[in-house]
């Protein structure tokens, strides 16, 4: 990947709601109510995500690539073109 393509990504992930976000799945996180993703911290929460169906599985990888794609680009971007 060019560093062109890298750097979009990382705006992408920037203009999405600030990490880092939080997933509670109803059964494994918690025993009521619905499964979520918490936006936000905690004390400066933004909204929830709610899906009407999805895998759990899937639900993790969301949440793992919000809050940690932004780190890898950067990561990447420096070893990569910043030597």
């Amino acid at each position: 990947m060019t560093e062109s393509e890298l750097k979009n990504i990382l705006k992408i992930c920037n203009k999405a709601t600030k990490a880092p976000w939080r997933l509670y799945i109803e059964g494994r996180d918690f025993t009521s109510g619905s499964s979520f993703i918490m936006t936000g911290e905690i004390e400066n929460r933004d909204y929830d995500i709610e899906f009407l169906k999805i895998k759990k599985e899937d639900q993790d990888f969301i949440v793992m690539a919000r809050n940690v794609l932004p780190q890898l680009i950067n990561e990447i971007i420096k070893l990569k073109f910043q030597q």
